[in-house]
């Protein structure tokens, strides 16, 4: 599959799902201080995901222009890069946990889709801390749409967003594949870098005060994040994007 293929098999897929396509934003923002470069997806959208309705309706979808500013020391190796695109979809308080985990699931594995094999995917969802609660619900999507509780590991931070300093945030589910040349072991083991994180769904239900506190927001939304470059070489078959057309 190229990269061209790819994009439109993302944003068809979301738009059989009801979302509206919206562009790409400015690398550089518009109307945000906080930040230099657009660095997520979801940038662009805080003022809607924070409560301000979106004139074009509560699903939208696009593929997001992205400058890393963290992970320097990473950059240039398989899988991080300076200037990258990010897949995304946004459930702004319309669905949630249960829609966007099972349509994942589809777009990954279904042959109308990406046909990616199950064997070679594994999962991580957040362990909770002393304020968010352990997010068991993911876990069983997951398990209900037939991932082996083997390939689902709970983390801490890791699996918690947020852009910046403050901000809405949220417990996240993240999906790996498995890149070796020997089979996939049967145990998911986060630290082992041949599993690669491709897709990111975020349940972005806080947010986060100049005080640190985090309290609900007025609705619930759905953050998700794709890497492109990532899940690009996956598709074709390269140990790195910069082997892809």
């Amino acid at each position: 599959m190229d990269a061209n293929e790819f994009r439109d098999k993302y944003l068809e897929f979301f738009k059989s799902k009801g979302h509206v396509i919206i562009p790409s934003a400015s690398l550089v923002p518009k109307d945000d201080p906080s930040v230099l470069f657009n660095t997520a997806g979801m940038q662009p959208l805080v003022p809607y995901l924070s409560g301000q309705p979106h004139p074009l309706g509560k699903r939208l979808a696009n593929i997001q222009k992205c400058i890393r500013t963290v992970d320097f020391d990473n950059i240039g190796d398989n899988t991080h890069h300076t200037f990258f695109q990010m897949l995304g979809n946004w459930s702004l308080g319309d669905y949630f946990k249960k829609e966007v985990i099972s349509w994942s699931f589809e777009f990954l594995t279904d042959k109308r889709w990406l046909n990616l094999p199950l064997k070679r995917l594994a999962f991580t969802v957040y362990q909770g801390d002393k304020i968010v609660p352990k997010d068991n619900e993911s876990s069983e999507i997951w398990k209900s749409l037939g991932v082996n509780e083997a390939r689902i590991a709970f983390l801490g931070k890791d699996n918690f967003w947020i852009a910046g300093e403050t901000g809405p945030c949220g417990p996240s589910t993240e999906m790996f594949y498995w890149t070796g040349d020997a089979v996939a072991p049967e145990k998911f083991d986060p630290a082992d870098n041949r599993w690669v994180e491709i897709w990111n769904d975020v349940f972005m239900q806080y947010h986060k005060e100049k005080d640190g506190s985090i309290k609900p927001l007025k609705q619930k939304n759905v953050d998700t994040g794709m890497g492109f470059e990532r899940t690009l070489a996956v598709l074709s078959g390269k140990k790195s994007a910069y082997e892809t057309d």
